[in-house]
């Protein structure tokens, strides 16, 4: 799996949840929610400190990751974590990975 961030995604997390240089950001399965990529299933976000991360990216400062245990929910897919300019928020593209076994 591929976790990508775009700069201006980032700095809108860095933004909104007030984080400073050095700071982790978890993304991670969450009951409900919109737009997620298993049914009844969407991505949470959350300050943490990484345990067993399969997937990460560092902007502006943030480590970005997926820990482990959820690695199920992208099932072959990758994510890039976009800014979307109309809705002024981060919005989530998944694309299938090329290269699993």
């Amino acid at each position: 799996m591929i976790l990508k961030v775009q700069e201006e995604a980032a700095q809108w997390y860095k933004n909104e949840l007030e984080l400073e240089d050095n700071d982790s950001l978890r993304f991670f399965v969450r009951y409900g929610g919109v737009g997620g990529l298993q049914p009844g299933m969407s991505l949470g976000v959350r300050p943490d400190s990484p345990a067993e991360p399969i997937a990460e990216d560092q902007q502006q400062g943030i480590r970005f990751y997926v820990e482990q245990e959820d690695a199920w929910y992208f099932d072959h897919y990758n994510v890039t974590v976009k800014y979307d300019p109309d809705t002024q928020e981060p919005d989530f593209d998944y694309y299938e990975s090329e290269n699993e076994s």
